[in-house]
């Protein structure tokens, strides 16, 4: 006769199911999800993405998160093995640099790349490290990161937006990112706070798998976009029709809470351009980025939504005299491109504008080389 099997006992199914995740939910308190992003499908299933991944649309292929180490593992940089004939360039900056609105062949790393240039006697070859947000501390955490990579040549590309003190953390990824940025302040002994609330410290609770599944979530879904980015090459949305950079202009000269050129030296972290510049025993190439000059309603007062007149004319009085005491490789680009040949923003170019600022960079690639 068969013998039947004793009925299950569903309380105590769901008693040991629910003990068996709450204990892996707090196993994975000691779980590094940072050197989780190192395991990618990037390099090896799929090539390398030629821009960090940032984005929040499905369509776009892409996704922002914060884990730095899947975010270079993702990058074309990291599976790049480097040969002798490479002379290998860095370039950090914000969105401009990582290029919003501009296909990859069109962002200055791209456009540098077509131009098939020569430095001490290799082939260079460009590589995006921008990234959106604006920030000279977000930077120097990314170029941090970057230094393993062999370079030869940083490129420094930035704006006056970069340097304020107050928002040297509102990058979300500095913000996420705190004891990086800790280990940074402390290295380069920065004027910055490293216990500012801004910088996020995660407690106990925070490192559960319930808190951090969306951090796991977004390594899996990196993954996942790999497949759709590597079939299309989109890894952006680019629409028809976008509201243009701001022409007319409030009739404003307020800058962070500033009024008067003399307040300017002391809210802006020159500091941590020292060490952006001083990262590498390289030859690092600083340029003050393109930027829209209006010649709209208040632009008298402004030169576009960013910046008062007297702040933008201190701040490059000031980075030019800095550049000068410390022997700076320095190009002062500001007025490069007409006020058309920006797109969404004062500091999104257009195609041909890159095109200027790729030549006027591409001089100077070779001059720079050792």
């Amino acid at each position: 006769m068969e013998q039947k099997q004793p009925p299950i006992n569903l309380f105590r199914l769901l008693l040991k199911t629910g003990i068996l995740f709450i204990l892996f939910n707090f196993a994975f308190i000691f779980v590094n999800v940072d050197a989780l992003g190192r395991l990618s499908l990037y390099n090896r299933l799929f090539p390398g993405r030629e821009r960090f991944p940032f984005g929040e649309t499905r369509s776009s292929y892409n996704l922002s998160l914060y884990n730095i180490n899947a975010m270079f593992a993702s990058h074309v940089l990291a599976g790049a093995e480097k040969s002798s004939e490479e002379y290998r360039v860095l370039l950090i900056g914000d969105s401009s640099v990582w290029g919003t609105l501009l296909r990859p062949e069109q962002t200055l790393a791209g456009q540098l790349n077509a131009r098939s240039l020569a430095a001490c006697g290799r082939t260079v070859r460009a590589y995006n490290l921008g990234y959106p947000t604006i920030s000279l501390t977000k930077d120097l955490m990314l170029l941090d990161q970057a230094l393993a990579y062999q370079p030869d040549m940083l490129i420094v590309l930035t704006t006056l937006e970069a340097f304020p003190l107050d928002k040297q953390f509102e990058s979300p990824l500095a913000a996420n990112n705190a004891e990086r940025i800790q280990r940074l302040i402390t290295a380069y002994q920065l004027p910055l706070n490293p216990h500012d609330p801004a910088l996020l410290h995660p407690s106990a609770w925070d490192q559960t798998f319930l808190s951090r599944r969306r951090a796991v979530a977004d390594l899996i879904r990196l993954q996942l976009y790999g497949a759709l980015w590597a079939s299309t090459g989109i890894d952006q949305v680019y629409p028809e029709n976008y509201e243009r950079a701001q022409i007319d202009l409030e009739a404003t000269a307020e800058y962070h809470g500033l009024t008067q050129p003399s307040e300017l030296r002391g809210a802006l972290a020159f500091e941590v351009l020292d060490a952006l510049m001083n990262a590498a025993d390289v030859p690092t190439l600083l340029v003050n980025e393109p930027m829209l000059i209006s010649s709209g309603q208040n632009s008298g007062i402004r030169y576009n939504f960013f910046y008062p007149r007297w702040a933008y004319d201190e701040y490059r009085r000031l980075l030019a005299s800095r550049a000068a005491q410390n022997g700076w490789n320095y190009l002062d680009l500001w007025n490069l491109a007409p006020m058309d040949q920006f797109t969404n923003s004062a500091i999104h170019l257009t195609p041909a504008a890159e095109a200027l600022l790729a030549d006027k960079i591409a001089a100077v690639i070779p001059m720079l080389c050792k």
